[in-house]
């Protein structure tokens, strides 16, 4: 069976960077599974499974505009310093999660810091970057239809 639109896909991945430094992998665990069509993964990964087989092995790389998007320079902001009480030791690189007040949580870097203010960038850690993914097709079958009717594999 080959992977279509409302397929469950099962595959092991390893994902480098442009220097060849491993991002992610399936390595050591479970294959990633998904709903084939569904938007579960980045589109460019995505359309390169299209048409693959149960034991198919590709290298695909994926471009920004089709993995996690370019950088937006508006989800980069300057934060006054008193809003981080109570974290020690900010350092440039430094993940945390914010709260907007809205009971959204967002995961942020910390770019730069000083005594008045911290930097901080909301896009996601891998916005800007081409992707390099090792892919193994580990299991394609049909989605049942409730798998279909909730939108993911179960």
């Amino acid at each position: 069976m080959n992977i279509e639109k409302n397929s469950v896909v099962a595959i092991h991945y390893k994902l480098t960077d442009d220097e060849g430094t491993v991002v992610d992998s399936s390595e050591g665990q479970e294959p990633l599974t998904y709903l084939h069509g569904s938007g579960a993964i980045i589109s460019g990964l995505e359309g390169a499974l299209e048409g693959k087989a149960v034991g198919d092995v590709f290298q695909v790389t994926v471009q920004p505009a089709e993995g996690y998007g370019e950088i937006n320079p508006e989800m980069i902001q300057t934060v006054p310093r008193s809003a981080f009480q109570g974290i020690e030791n900010l350092e440039p690189g430094m993940p945390l999660q914010a709260d907007d007040g809205n009971g959204n949580v967002h995961h942020v870097i910390v770019r730069e810091v000083n005594d008045q203010d911290v930097v901080v960038d909301v896009n996601h850690p891998l916005a800007g970057k081409v992707l390099h993914f090792d892919v193994t097709v580990e299991s394609v079958r049909d989605a049942t239809s409730e798998e279909l009717a909730h939108g993911h594999a179960h």
